[in-house]
């Protein structure tokens, strides 16, 4: 992958498990949230694994120029709208099928109130729109404590968010759960984290670090990746899965990554050595994905091959997209 090009293609070419669990879906798919960072390559995804036999809906205020034109052209039907708008909310297609993406992090410090009007007001007015549909809702595993490292928190483990950001995700999953139990409606919240392609992710994060010189903090040593390929393949596979009340699981990848190692190993692909600070705690926010791995496979990118695809695409020059995880944060405020 040397080229944005080669790189939407891999991100969007299904494979055979996919095209065969759409194939059991019944009618169109909606996807809420499609301009995001997350949301077009699961478009062009979608639409590559059903071939042109049902609509896949893209929605979103489309505020990056150009991307609505360029997913019409893929062949989505391509939707502007403000979900957070009642009328635009009310006048969307139904769809029997229903991706939601939409969420907020980033400046969630003095913007609180905003935050929780996106990641759990929001998507009670969704479910109560789509009631009728089954939906997979995009969730974090920011909605877990920090824990000893050497294990990962299951969906089965107590929640424990901590700051505005997690506490509203958290907030997303209860209110959607209500409206699962009045409605009956099927549902599968994914808790993901972190997704990682050559152009944002943890290990972007870390190679702009070392190419500038800045020191890498330690405190937070050892973090989970998933390649977002194989995170939009299980968010869409996971619309089978959808229950009511919903059906809960963890997207990540099997390893543990150490920063330290990760860090050491871009740097060797980037020819510069990178600055550390600060010791490893004994806890992180890590999340055990094996009910994911079991159901869906493993990834089919490594941490190894990921970290050498980031360093070539980094140390070329590619395009990014210049929204840090902020990864290392421990107190929640993003």
């Amino acid at each position: 992958m040397r080229t944005t090009a080669e790189l939407e293609e891999r991100l969007a070419r299904p494979g055979a498990a996919l095209v065969d669990d759409l194939s059991r879906l019944d009618g169109d798919i909606l996807i809420l949230g499609a301009g995001g960072k997350l949301g077009p390559s699961l478009v062009r995804l979608a639409l590559n694994a059903t071939r042109g036999d049902r609509r896949i809906i893209a929605v979103s205020r489309f505020s990056e120029p150009g991307l609505a034109r360029a997913l019409q052209d893929d062949g989505a039907t391509v939707v502007a709208a403000d979900v957070a708008d009642e009328g635009a909310l009310r006048d969307l297609p139904d769809a029997p099928n229903v991706v939601f993406l939409v969420g907020a992090k980033f400046g969630t410090e003095g913007r609180e109130h905003a935050t929780w009007f996106t990641n759990a007001y929001l998507p009670g007015r969704v479910a109560d729109r789509f009631r009728d549909a089954r939906i997979a809702a995009l969730s974090t595993g920011n909605v877990y404590p920090l824990v000893p490292v050497g294990g990962g928190s299951t969906e089965g483990s107590p929640t424990g968010p901590v700051g505005d950001y997690a506490m509203s995700c958290l907030g997303r999953e209860r209110v959607l759960s209500h409206f699962a139990e009045a409605y009956g409606t099927r549902m599968s919240l994914l808790r993901l984290n972190y997704a990682v392609e050559l152009r944002y992710g943890v290990l972007v994060d870390l190679a702009g670090k070392i190419l500038a010189g800045e020191p890498i903090d330690l405190a937070t040593g050892q973090v989970n990746v998933v390649w977002q390929g194989y995170a939009n393949e299980v968010v869409l596979r996971s619309l089978l899965l959808a229950e009511s009340p919903p059906y809960v699981l963890n997207v990540t990848g099997p390893e543990l990554i150490s920063v330290r190692q990760a860090a050491l190993d871009l740097g060797a692909a980037l020819g510069k050595e990178p600055v550390f600070s600060g010791e490893e705690a004994p806890t992180a926010l890590l999340s055990n994905a094996g009910k994911c791995h079991r159901l869906f496979g493993y990834p089919e990118l490594t941490p190894a091959e990921l970290i050498e695809h980031t360093a070539r695409w980094v140390a070329d020059g590619g395009p990014l997209l210049g929204k840090p995880t902020k990864f290392e944060r421990r107190d929640g405020r993003f």
